[in-house]
């Protein structure tokens, strides 16, 4: 069995994905979309999200704001930047790359 909780170098990937396809979600909502659409098999842990969206911020591939939620509670949103989509391009070639190489050692004879 796989570990779940660990993303091998790929928790960039996932977050950009995630968030060009879904702008506006908040840590743990980003942390519930990896694990549901994974289908279980991936998670993201808070000590590892937070720190790479924190430095993600810092690169200028997304974007974060607070905002005041129904609830009245604060929550923090992320959103993709126009470099953040050049990275996710960069990103999903590398793991293209990545996975076509790891597939070749698989196929061995």
């Amino acid at each position: 069995m796989p570990k779940t909780d660990s993303l091998q170098g790929s928790l960039d990937l996932l977050v950009l994905k995630i968030l060009s396809r879904r702008p506006g979600l908040h840590g743990y909502a980003l942390m519930s979309a990896i694990q549901d659409i994974s289908g279980e098999v991936l998670r993201a842990e808070e000590g590892s999200l937070y720190p790479a969206l924190h430095r993600m911020e810092e690169a200028g591939w997304i974007q974060a704001e607070w905002i005041t939620k129904d609830t009245g509670r604060r929550a923090r949103i992320y959103a993709l930047t126009a470099v953040g989509k050049k990275q996710l391009a960069a990103e999903e070639s590398r793991w293209q790359a990545v996975t076509s190489a790891v597939n070749r050692v698989l196929k061995m004879a």
